[in-house]
């Protein structure tokens, strides 16, 4: 028979056990392991067999904007946050559904690490400058010792030094050089001519004539300035070639097709094939009442529906805000045949008459002054999701080369 333990000695061996079990079981729970860092994620470029221009807006609670007011690169009369729209909350829980996809958001460290040591252009009008400072303010946020940059004949832009890529933006609003000619003495007052505006058609404006080999990625737009609103028979646009006036004289709409049919080649042939080329279509207005001098206004607290959007922008129902569609259809025949890629943005931008600066405008007088803007858009905003698309199609690019 084995000997007993002593009573004594089983007590002390039966208490450091149960000891033991008991830290075991109280604080095992506690204890997290280690897990493995998550990698970022991924870019991930959207199957085109998607249009990421057909979809619909749904509201999601949850959805933040990226950036705030404090972005430095802010132009003061977009910056709705600090000017203390009303509405930004809802304004920006709106996000862009494709019908056949999903858009991710931009990830602005992945796409400044796949944008290392490259450029951005954008060329055109204030709407472009509107794109441009979204994309700014995102990629502050992967790297806030970002600075303000301006060569090349850039009305402004910004180097993200940690990455080495510039953004930048050319304002060209009609993208041919145009200049203004006093009229003479002698016919100064033929019809109430004070002068003239001179639209070289062949001649690209000096702000960006000088960037052939700069940008890796270059997004094109013209469309905002082609109106009666801007050049008013007092001083009318005129158009030449070759140095001699078009004749017969050519109406706006006329012109825009003669400078188009010039700049698309001019591009298309001027700069290098591995150049991404983009040309942003038409970003539609939602004035109401009559247009931005003419007391125009956008009191609307959400988006347009679906069935709204042709009795607002069909060209056939001559309304305030008609001239995008009629302006895109000149615009698809002219890059026809081209490797520059159309960014389709109206359809969507269509929708958000809400999301405007309306009479948030960052000074006092603004509105008596300059009327409510109901053509810009708040930021944070819409222009986000423009960003979102733009940055997946230039992932695209890259990858297929």
């Amino acid at each position: 028979m084995a000997p007993k333990l002593p009573s004594s000695l089983l007590t002390w061996l039966i208490f450091p056990t149960c000891l033991l079990i008991f830290l075991y079981s109280t604080i095992l729970p506690l204890y997290t392991p280690p897990t493995k860092p998550q990698p970022s994620r991924p870019l991930i470029s959207p199957s085109f067999t998607c249009n990421l221009f057909n979809g619909r807006w749904v509201m999601d609670p949850n959805r933040k904007p990226i950036y705030d007011g404090t972005c430095p690169f802010h132009r003061n009369a977009w910056n709705c946050l600090r000017n203390q729209r009303e509405n930004m909350d809802r304004i920006n829980i709106w996000k862009w559904v494709p019908e056949k996809c999903e858009l991710p958001r931009i990830d602005p460290f992945a796409f400044l690490r796949l944008m290392r040591d490259k450029r951005i252009g954008f060329v055109g009008d204030s709407l472009n400058e509107n794109f441009l400072v979204s994309l700014l303010c995102i990629l502050r946020v992967a790297d806030e010792g970002a600075k303000k940059w301006k060569r090349k004949g850039a009305w402004r832009g910004v180097f993200f030094p940690k990455f080495n890529v510039t953004v930048a933006y050319h304002r060209a609003v009609l993208l041919a050089k145009y200049q203004w000619q006093p009229a003479q003495s002698a016919i100064k007052n033929q019809d109430g001519l004070k002068g003239i505006y001179r639209v070289d058609v062949d001649i690209p404006a000096d702000d960006w004539a000088n960037i052939t080999d700069f940008y890796n990625v270059l997004i094109f737009n013209t469309g905002h300035w082609w109106g009666l609103d801007k050049f008013p028979k007092e001083t009318p646009l005129v158009f030449y070639k070759a140095g001699k006036p078009i004749e017969p004289p050519l109406e706006m709409f006329d012109g825009l097709k003669v400078v188009l049919e010039n700049m698309v080649p001019h591009i298309q042939n001027e700069f290098p094939r591995k150049t991404l080329k983009f040309w942003r279509l038409q970003s539609p207005r939602h004035f109401y009442g009559g247009e931005w001098n003419q007391n125009g206004s956008c009191p609307f607290s959400e988006p347009l529906e679906e069935h709204q959007l042709d009795l607002w922008f069909d060209p056939s129902n001559n309304g305030v805000n008609k001239e995008a569609r009629r302006l895109n259809h000149l615009i698809e025949e002219a890059l026809q045949g081209t490797d520059i890629q159309l960014l389709d943005l109206t359809h969507l931008s269509e929708f958000r008459a809400d999301a405007h600066p309306a009479i948030w405008l960052g000074k006092k007088d603004a509105v008596a002054v300059w009327g409510q803007d109901c053509m810009h858009w708040c930021l944070p905003g819409v222009p986000d999701t423009w960003t979102d698309i733009l940055s997946q199609l230039i992932i695209h690019g890259f990858q297929t080369g």
